[in-house]
């Protein structure tokens, strides 16, 4: 699972990837500087992996792992091939979530494409260049649907009926994620259609380091204008995390971090949050020879928990056993919980929890 880093050029994209991977993708003060679009797979900071270490003292840690796409920068006229459009729409059209970064600061010294900033507008030429890709995607699928439809095919016309519903808000400037869909239609239409703005989004207010608690007038309006989809708003002083991340002192990164009020690197939050944005959740295997966070859905049942680790124990599946991870903390042990009566053996039908510690029993 990806979560594609977008934005209009000199917003920050870059220097943010190189805060989340610690790899160093160029970052430079013109547009375009990111060709290639660089893929840095990134720990998931989980305090719940460090408290099951300290319990069991593993001879390794495994953290669950998000891997994060920065594309390069979006400018008006994408869709239509403008600057490097085709390529970068084709690299936002393989995530499967979309961190837009907005620049919410004022300097000089870096350029704006557009001249001034205003974190609104940059949206929404990036919404729109999005908006008009899927609408040329679902009026080619319309063409060849309508054709099916005229011929009494009964699915041809129920797609049909979608992709006009599709067509019309896109044309009034709706993201498709804005659009109200059933839960049967997103699973048969909506999700196999593939538009970029069906994509779950996150908008990462990129602010100076003055604004990196409370935010500012421009992230204000940013929230506002986001409100009606649902969309998550993070506030990251990216150059100061920037700063923050070339300390090599952990005390040092914590005094920084006092220094201008945050309790943690907002570049955690920001992985958490694209984490969840993915759908995703964490369960944990805890042994002597390893502690490791393992990914799943939200909604995975057990035997598809048990596949993550290898394929042989799903088909294998037999029965989990289950320790909730309060539990596993509060007895302080595996044999402590079992004593209590606390560990559960959960069968096929079990949808995994979050923080879950699981040991699975299979048969191949």
């Amino acid at each position: 699972m990806k979560a594609g880093i977008v934005g209009l050029p000199n917003v920050g994209k870059s220097t943010l990837f190189n805060c989340l991977s610690n790899a160093k993708a160029q970052s430079a003060n013109f547009p375009f500087c990111t060709i290639e679009p660089n893929i840095g797979v990134v720990n998931v900071p989980d305090p719940r992996l460090e408290k099951l270490e300290t319990l069991v003292n593993p001879e390794r840690v495994i953290p669950a792992t998000v891997e994060i796409v920065d594309i390069a920068g979006l400018v008006k006229g994408a869709s239509k091939g403008e600057g490097l459009g085709n390529q970068f729409l084709g690299n936002i059209r393989e995530t499967d979530a979309i961190l837009h970064v907005l620049r919410c600061f004022d300097n000089d010294n870096i350029v704006h494409v557009d001249g001034s900033v205003n974190p609104i507008r940059d949206k929404e030429t990036i919404d729109m260049e999005l908006q008009l890709k899927d609408l040329e995607t679902v009026e080619k699928k319309l063409d060849k649907v309508k054709r099916a439809a005229k011929t009494g095919n009964k699915e041809a016309q129920k797609e049909e009926a979608i992709l006009l519903r599709l067509k019309e808000g896109l044309e009034t400037g709706k993201s498709v994620r804005a659009l109200d869909f059933s839960d049967d239609e997103q699973e048969e239409f909506v999700k196999p259609a593939q538009l970029i703005t069906a994509k779950p989004v996150m908008y990462v207010c990129n602010v100076d380091e003055a604004s990196a608690v409370s935010g500012n007038a421009y992230v204000e309006s940013v929230r506002n204008s986001v409100r009606d989809e649902h969309a998550e708003v993070l506030v990251l002083a990216v150059g100061t995390e920037a700063d923050i991340n070339e300390l090599d002192d952990y005390e040092e990164r914590q005094m920084f971090l006092q220094d201008i009020g945050l309790d943690e690197p907002g570049s955690s939050k920001l992985i958490r949050s694209a984490y969840k944005l993915l759908n995703q959740q964490t369960y944990f295997t805890a042994g002597e020879k390893e502690v490791r966070a393992w990914t799943v859905d939200i909604g995975a049942t057990a035997p598809q928990a048990a596949g993550v680790i290898h394929t042989d124990f799903e088909k294998g599946f037999i029965r989990a056993e289950v320790i909730a991870y309060d539990d596993y903390v509060s007895y302080g042990s595996e044999s402590k919980v079992k004593e209590a009566g606390k560990m559960r053996v959960e069968g096929k039908n079990y949808i995994v929890k979050d923080g879950d510690v699981m040991h699975f029993l299979f048969n191949v």
